[in-house]
């Protein structure tokens, strides 16, 4: 799985190059102009650009019109000398020359533990390489979306046998089933995408339509369908004598040395259980019918989460009216470009300049993955823990109240309503894609009474309010508490179930289970992104950590690995103390993020990079493992 770059001899013209280079992102070109020419004075001022804010790309770098224009006339001497054969001074940075060149690039010191991360993520240091098998050896991978591709790649590359049994007629997992207006990601697309398959997005966030067409070409691109069984749902997994047999819907079994689960954790709808009968459609979110059309017809949404957030903006116009019914507010962020097109100029640099295109997710990366961390940790001392948790937050909370009551303003009716009570990130922070401007709308309503009953014409709030309907929409979330949908046992007949109950799970690594050898989870318990970042990164990971132990086992004669039950204890306790001191434990809200318990079962507590470190590579002294036998 390698990042392929532009060839030289493939260049377009100066002319067409230097009209480009006025949309580059200049302080991703002030790193790719040292690459290529090796010249120390990029690297120093009136060179080095300034810090970015927020999310924002930041584009010309705090720099002034002289010094822009010097930049692009230097970066297309550079880049049409690179295609007439000159090679990049600096082909592979690595160590302190990396770790500068981060730190030129997004305008503030980069610590010495991203340099590892970058390094690979970059193409600038090779991964290391996967054991061979020197046995026979079959894994099994239930799902066939973003995890369970990306496993199939992975195995195959370290020559490993396995199928993989996905549900659905197709790959794509959540981006195959969630075909709802408006639906898309609220990552930045270079982002959300495999970090070694690159590609020209049309626009800065990806809609679910692009995103499910990229997953399907990666699958056309490495030939996945051919070991995917579709239409096969697997109802069943069970350990024994070193080999898992797993039973799927229609009766069949297949059997394994190993299982990679990777299935998902926002795929299973919940489904409130609300008395009485509507006469028209009701439908959740993630399973929107292909042949439901809203124009003219009163919508009632049930929730206000990033479905809700989504569809009200792409409904508003065409539906007759619109009445959303809120539980609690959501702080939504400012974004510019999240309905902006990527541009010819900027798609021209990505794919012809060298460097650009790694130096550009790399600095998105940086402003997306864990800045926001240490703001989300509890300060105990903090004079208003009812409305943030530090100084840091409390600035963020003035800062996108100041942005709700400008989108807002006039109508006080809407502030009163909108204006969050807990901290910002206390739920994962949502973008505003419109949302704003859409309550403003006469044809939409907000009502801030929840939703209790089901009437013939419509709906019934809290207050005992009756709404008309013909359409009810319900944005009302996953059952993500629930990781396993299906009956695993492992060593001694033990249930998964019975261990975790219907809301309590943990794992090793969110990868592994004691009492459960030879079974490894894909976006597990505590490892969904609350503090921002690409859900990408986070499931290269734990394949990278997968690989590195299903490796070792076939090339080594070992026939069951298991993680120590001491280990898999002190990492659950270390998650839940660090959880503790993390803002998604305030008391004053709900989210689901929690148990009913409000112990945080789903969300990573760590920064990016030092997950990133922990499942770097198998550590052994955690694990029991057994000889094949």
């Amino acid at each position: 799985m390698e990042l392929t770059e532009p060839t030289p001899g493939h260049a377009p013209g100066r002319d067409e190059l230097a009209r480009a280079m006025d949309h580059a992102n200049l302080p991703t070109l002030v790193a790719v102009l040292h690459q290529l020419t090796g010249d120390a004075r990029w690297l120093a001022d009136p060179y080095r650009p300034t810090r970015s804010r927020g999310m924002d790309d930041h584009d010309d770098g705090g720099f002034t019109e002289d010094v822009r224009r010097e930049l692009c006339a230097a970066a297309v001497d550079a880049v049409l000398a690179w295609s007439d054969g000159r090679p990049p001074a600096v082909p592979a940075p690595t160590g302190d020359a990396l770790l500068d060149l981060m730190s030129l690039a997004v305008g503030e010191e980069v610590p010495p533990e991203y340099e590892p991360m970058a390094a690979l993520d970059m193409g600038f240091r090779a991964p290391t390489p996967v054991p061979a098998a020197s046995r026979a050896f079959r894994v099994v991978v239930i799902g066939a979306g973003v995890s369970g591709m990306l496993a199939a790649i992975g195995l195959r590359e370290a020559g490993i046998d396995h199928v993989v049994l996905e549900k659905n007629d197709d790959v794509g997992g959540t981006w195959l089933e969630n075909r709802y207006p408006g639906a898309g990601v609220d990552t930045p697309s270079h982002l959300y995408s495999y970090s070694f398959a690159p590609r020209q997005w049309t626009t800065h966030f990806g809609k679910r339509d692009e995103v499910l067409g990229y997953l399907r070409e990666i699958a056309d691109r490495h030939d996945l369908r051919r070991v995917i069984r579709f239409g096969t749902e697997v109802v069943s997994a069970v350990y024994g004598d070193q080999r898992w047999t797993v039973t799927t819907a229609d009766g069949e079994t297949t059997t394994a040395d190993a299982v990679i689960t990777a299935i998902g954790v926002l795929n299973r709808p919940k489904v409130p259980d609300l008395p009485g009968t509507f006469d028209g459609p009701v439908v959740h979110s993630a399973r929107w019918p292909d042949d439901l059309d809203v124009t003219g017809k009163r919508v009632a949404i049930v929730g206000t989460g990033a479905s809700a957030m989504q569809i009200v903006p792409a409904i508003a116009e065409r539906a007759g009216h619109v009445t959303v019914f809120q539980r609690s507010p959501q702080w939504a962020a400012p974004n510019d470009v999240y309905f902006a097109e990527v541009d010819a100029a900027k798609k021209l640099l990505l794919e012809h300049v060298p460097f650009y295109r790694r130096w550009y997710r790399t600095r998105l990366a940086w402003n997306v993955n864990d800045r926001v961390h240490p703001a989300l940790q509890v300060d105990p001392e903090w004079e208003h823990p009812e409305r943030s948790v530090n100084a840091a937050n409390d600035a963020h909370r003035r800062f996108f109240t100041r942005y709700l009551e400008s989108q807002l303003a006039g109508r006080e009716d809407l502030l009163a309503k909108a204006l969050p009570d807990y901290p910002p990130f206390g739920k994962r922070m949502l973008l505003d894609n419109g949302w704003f401007a859409a309550l403003r709308r006469d044809d939409v309503d907000l009502v801030t009474e929840p939703v209790t009953a089901f009437t013939p014409a419509g709906v019934r709030a809290a207050d005992g309010t009756e709404h008309d309907a013909d359409v009810v929409v319900l944005c009302t979330g996953f059952e993500a508490h629930l990781q396993l949908p299906f009956d695993v046992r492992g060593r001694d007949g033990v249930s998964i179930r019975d261990l975790w109950g219907d809301d309590d799970p943990d794992a090793y690594l969110g990868v592994a289970v004691a009492g459960f050898p030879n079974l490894f989870l894909t976006n597990g318990p505590g490892t969904a992104l609350g503090h921002g970042g690409s859900q990408f990164t986070v499931i290269e990971c734990q394949m990278r950590f997968i690989l590195d132990a299903l490796g070792t086992m076939a090339a080594n004669g070992i026939g069951a690995v298991e993680v120590r039950p001491e280990a898999h204890a002190d990492y659950a306790a270390r998650q839940d103390a660090a959880h503790e001191q993390m803002i998604w434990t305030h008391p004053g809200m709900r989210n689901w993020y929690r148990n009913p318990a409000g112990r945080v079962v789903t969300t990573l507590p760590w920064r990016i990079v030092d997950y990133w470190t922990m499942t770097r590579q198998v550590d052994w002294a955690d694990f029991v493992t057994e000889p094949a036998g």
